[in-house]
């Protein structure tokens, strides 16, 4: 399989690229390098994650209830927008550029995996860091999942090693809460996931996931810890009722390409360049197999390059196998929110059945 190499040119180089691409009005060539360096430095990451997902899926076949194992490149965009809005973090020292995601039905099954990899001796990937958000769920939006994040070791291609990624272990219930906030970050036009929007919204997920992590027996987000399950219950059908936000989450309906249902999305292949149309509400979706990760690396470049002169389009470039399991790893990229909003339904259902 032929992966892209690290760039030859200095850390000091790639670290100006991500300043320039953070400025307001660079130049035209300025841009260009910047953006052509990049591109170079996250395709590089693909390796690492690709035999690092390998090693997670060995793992999760002793785990019932079918887990998801997923692999992605950060899209541009999202690097940029972090970049500007931590203007001490490096482009270099960005640790989820190549990010992995395991996705399992329990909070019981997430930490016995993050137990695994903490463990394993024969992992020779340094962790470096680690952020439990779900003994820790971050109090303004109710994100919640455990994040390990590993600086690469690999004595076959020592060329990759230094190069940071991060492991996502989260719950099907936490999942479907996160890509929620990103659909409607998207159809809303605002960053929901980066904590930035409509109060309303982010008050809204936050006290759903506050329900949810009743649910899983979790510890609560902080500004609504003082809730009891009941109240908290009466609190997601009282937001949802001001925003009506399952009736605007009903609305939301999306035409996947007619490839989904051709024999090409079938087993024979390892990408998919998903792009998004959330505008006309549609998804195409691009197939590549094994030996061809340089060529989705430059179709996805150029379809972002188009994003970035206006076009209402979100590519990114993901690997989680069959088509099916590819919507379930990454309903939000096909504007699928159906099942946050059954749950939602269901927390409301309950709030009603508590009432008499």
């Amino acid at each position: 399989m032929a992966f892209s190499s690290v760039p030859e040119e200095s850390k000091n180089q790639i670290n100006k690229a991500g300043q320039i691409l953070v400025q307001d009005y660079p130049s035209s060539k300025e841009l260009q390098w910047a953006r052509d360096l990049a591109e170079r430095w996250r395709a590089c990451h693909a390796y690492p994650i690709n035999t690092f997902q390998a090693n997670l899926r060995g793992k999760l076949k002793r785990y019932t209830h079918d887990p998801i194992a997923a692999q992605r490149l950060k899209r541009m965009p999202t690097i940029i927008d972090k970049l500007k809005r931590y203007p001490a973090m490096k482009l270099t020292t960005m640790q989820d550029i190549g990010g992995v995601r395991a996705i399992l039905s329990s909070v019981q099954d997430v930490y016995s995996l993050g137990d695994e990899f903490r463990k394993s001796r024969r992992l020779a990937h340094e962790l470096i860091d680690e952020h439990d958000y779900i003994q820790n769920p971050r109090s303004e939006d109710g994100y919640r999942s455990l994040h390990l994040i590993y600086r690469y070791k690999n004595k076959q291609t020592p060329k990759y090693d230094g190069l940071r990624l991060e492991l996502q272990i989260r719950t099907k219930l936490q999942h479907t809460w996160a890509t929620a906030v990103e659909t409607m970050g998207t159809f809303l036009g605002q960053a929901l996931k980066s904590r930035q929007g409509d109060k309303e919204w982010l008050d809204f997920f936050a006290i759903v996931s506050s329900a949810f992590a009743h649910k899983e027996n979790c510890v609560l987000v902080p500004r609504f810890n003082h809730l009891s399950p009941a109240e908290a219950l009466q609190k997601v059908a009282t937001a949802e009722a001001g925003l009506q936000a399952l009736g605007k989450m009903r609305g939301f309906s999306v035409a996947v390409d007619s490839i989904v249902k051709s024999k090409k999305a079938g087993k024979g292949w390892f990408y998919h360049l998903i792009i998004l149309n959330s505008l006309k509400k549609t998804v195409q979706i691009k197939p590549y197999d094994r030996d061809s990760f340089k060529r989705a690396v430059t179709d996805y470049g150029k379809i972002e390059a188009q994003a970035a002169k206006g076009e209402k389009i979100e590519p990114v470039l993901v690997s989680a196998g069959p088509i099916d399991k590819l919507r379930r790893a990454y309903p939000n990229f096909f504007l699928d929110i159906n099942d946050f909003a059954a749950n939602v339904n269901q927390l409301i259902t309950d709030a009603e059945k508590r009432k008499h």
